[in-house]
């Protein structure tokens, strides 16, 4: 599934805490556990599992520690190891609604949230980055949702490609790590993940593992 290239693929995992109406997000548990998980389950060949953070659900407040999230990725490398070595940012975010996991191929430069963040922030018809101009502006992961899609399947989960990412902070970060990912030469995905209630623990932890492993074959 991929050619050849990268002969090493870092990637970064970000999840939330939790937020009105969502007391327990799943987000959080899978990447305060990815690394052990992945440590028992064995990584896949030419992986290496770089940061797991978990963010605060908020945006514009919250904007310079995500950047500086986001910056770590990029502190030690140069053009030199951007040839060699791979790094992909992969988001985490719950939708409580959701019975599949959807890959999410772009964001929208629109934050209208249905309720406050965590730190009270509620807009509505906000340009994400301004400098980007009207709303409706999206930008697309480089990534290929649907040859993951697809790889995902065949490994027997329940996945759909997405166009809508909402107009909340799942959204807003994944805007802000788009555009950062252009400026760096890296790649940016996001992944809704549905309540525990809905998939248990153990299957998402099994999703988050094989989606590293399909995103480590893609080089």
């Amino acid at each position: 599934m991929g050619s050849e290239g990268s002969s090493k693929v870092t990637i970064h995992v970000t999840g939330f805490k939790k937020f009105h109406g969502v007391f327990d997000n799943p987000t959080e548990t899978i990447v305060c556990n990815l690394r052990e998980f992945m440590e028992k389950k064995g990584f896949p060949k030419g992986l290496v599992l770089g940061s797991c953070n978990v963010l605060e659900v908020a945006g514009e407040g919250a904007v310079a520690a995500l950047y500086q999230v986001l910056e770590s990725a990029v502190t030690d490398l140069d053009v030199e190891s951007l040839e060699t070595e791979q790094v992909i940012w992969l988001h985490l975010g719950v939708n409580s609604g959701a019975t599949k996991f959807a890959i999410e191929n772009q964001a929208i430069n629109e934050a209208t949230f249905r309720s406050p963040d965590e730190l009270g922030w509620k807009p509505q018809r906000v340009p994400i980055v301004p400098e980007d101009g009207c709303l409706s502006r999206t930008r697309e992961t480089s990534l290929p949702v649907d040859e993951i899609v697809k790889a995902l399947v065949n490994m027997g989960y329940e996945v759909i490609h997405s166009n809508n990412a909402g107009r909340f902070v799942c959204n807003y970060v994944y805007y802000h790590s788009l555009l950062f990912a252009e400026r760096h030469k890296i790649k940016s995905i996001f992944v809704h993940v549905p309540l525990f209630y809905t998939i248990n623990e153990e299957q998402q932890m099994q999703f988050v593992a094989s989606l590293l492993e399909v995103l480590a074959s893609l080089h």
